[in-house]
């Protein structure tokens, strides 16, 4: 259901899916015409506001177009002007030549004559040159004009075409744009009709469902009406055996109850699980009833129970909070996940009665029932820890997987340490090594520099050799001497000497 609040009286109120529905698509539609016919206005706004543009530029280029021709005629009269002055300054001269040609030929010679006539001519071949000049000035004006009017004539065809052209643009927009408002509407109406036929078969079977319903609901009272008087004869019928049985066998038949109907269901609902009494009391005590169940090996619930009752005329009344600390102990020294205690006490106590009664407040996953409780509790622990089972089984996963990581962990380690040993030993016998090379290359870089300080030596001792180690050098303080080299020279060099 969809809540609408009115926008004018605040007023919300529910409607279903296919009002709702019906709704949203009906402000659509309006919402759609509003925006269509927004968007056509637009359109012809810019279509208004294209054609004013186009015809404003028009305007300039007209205007360019006359301002130079405009231009180009006052050169042409300016020139034409001019011409004229230039003409008449040229027959007045041509007047001035004859007048003064008659005054000279009267008074001159027959070639100065001729020459004077010579003049005159000169000055009317200048002024037929001026004259077709001034007519083909005349003639190039008037074709300016025209030209300018042509293509004056021409840009306004041209405009008006694209005017046209654009009305044209224009209209095929808004016949596209109609059509599409008339499919649209025509679809609107198909839809909307549509849903007036689902909402019409959405009531009638809404109709025939409430019929159902209310047969239905009539047949469950009726069948519940029965059921209620027949749990009153039962009850009766209980407190009568209830009243003939001692204390003992009062619990004894509570437990013995819901064995019963544990047993009558172990096979279809909990085929795989424990369900026996506790008989272990090596602490002390112990509880009535454990639960358990597993699969593939894992345990996913276990449940200690403890049943009381009592008679109604016994005179010592117990309540149910005696019991909380003594079930708590059994559950926590048997295993248990889960304590329920499945009492009869404080029969007239309406919390008790409510139903299902957590009482985890005081001890952790503690549960009271009626005995009318008993499979359903279970049925619900049950199904909350198979939700579970599949991250009991992570769990378990990732315990032995962090028992092989430490395995792993621990190999990891131990590799660690002896390969630093290792290492260790390397290095060092690795620095021994470098240090007897280095003092190695110390001692025959000593040996190297004694090598080269003795290989100087015999040099220098060579070159005192090559210049001091002559006969005359060594017989310079010598002459006895040098006087025997020179007698024996003096006798290899005669002729026939040995």
């Amino acid at each position: 259901m969809q809540e609408i609040r009115c926008p004018k009286c605040n007023e919300v109120f529910q409607v279903d899916d296919s009002g709702y529905s019906q709704i949203v698509q009906q402000v659509r539609d309006k919402e759609f015409e509003k925006e269509a016919a927004r968007r056509a206005e637009e359109l012809e706004k810019a279509k208004n506001s294209e054609l004013k543009i186009l015809e404003m530029e028009y305007e300039k280029k007209l205007e360019s177009a006359l301002s130079e021709k405009s231009d180009d005629i006052t050169d042409k009269e300016k020139r034409i002007t001019e011409l004229e002055a230039r003409l008449e300054s040229i027959e007045s001269e041509k007047q001035l030549a004859v007048a003064n040609a008659v005054r000279e030929r009267e008074n001159s010679f027959s070639e100065e004559s001729r020459k004077a006539q010579k003049a005159i001519s000169d000055k009317d071949i200048e002024i037929a040159e001026l004259t077709a000049k001034l007519k083909q000035a005349d003639n190039e004006r008037a074709f300016a004009v025209d030209k300018a009017n042509s293509e004056k004539n021409a840009e306004l065809s041209e405009k008006e075409s694209h005017i046209k052209q654009l009305e044209l643009q224009l209209q095929q927009a808004q016949s596209l744009q109609q059509a599409a408002i008339d499919k649209v509407s025509s679809e609107n109406a198909l839809a909307i009709a549509k849903k007036d036929n689902e909402i019409n078969e959405l009531n009638s079977k809404l109709r025939s469902k409430d019929n159902e319903a209310e047969l239905r609901c009539r047949a469950i009272e009726e069948k519940y009406a029965i059921e209620l008087k027949n749990k009153d004869e039962l009850i009766e019928q209980y407190k009568d055996f209830k009243a003939r049985l001692s204390t003992k066998m009062v619990g004894e038949t509570l437990e013995q109850h819901c064995l019963t109907q544990f047993n009558s269901l172990r096979m279809s609902a909990f085929p795989n699980a424990y369900f026996e009494k506790d008989n272990n009391a090596k602490s002390g005590s112990k509880g009535d009833f454990i639960f358990r169940e597993s699969e593939d090996g894992i345990e996913f619930i276990s449940i200690m129970f403890e049943m009381k009752n009592e008679m109604d005329t016994t005179a010592t009344k117990h309540k149910n909070e005696d019991f909380f600390k003594e079930l708590d102990k059994d559950r926590n020294e048997k295993g248990c996940e889960y304590a329920v205690l499945v009492s009869m006490l404080e029969a007239d106590n309406e919390f008790y009665n409510a139903g299902i009664v957590d009482v985890s407040y005081k001890y952790p996953k503690m549960y009271v029932i009626r005995p009318q409780f008993f499979i359903p509790l279970i049925s619900l622990l049950r199904n909350a820890a198979r939700n579970s089972l599949e991250y009991k089984r992570e769990l378990a996963l990732a315990k032995a997987q962090e028992v092989d990581l430490t395995n792993f962990e621990n190999n990891i380690n131990e590799f660690k340490n002896a390969f630093s040993k290792n290492y260790q030993l390397a290095s060092k016998k690795f620095n021994i090594a470098i240090e007897e090379i280095d003092k190695t290359i110390d001692h025959l870089q000593k040996t190297k520099e004694a090598l080269l300080s003795s290989e100087n030596n015999l040099r220098l001792a060579n070159n005192k050799a090559e210049e001091q180690l002559s006969v005359k050098k060594l017989t310079k303080n010598a002459p006895s001497i040098r006087e025997e080299f020179e007698n024996i020279a003096n006798r290899q060099s005669l002729p026939g000497a040995d």
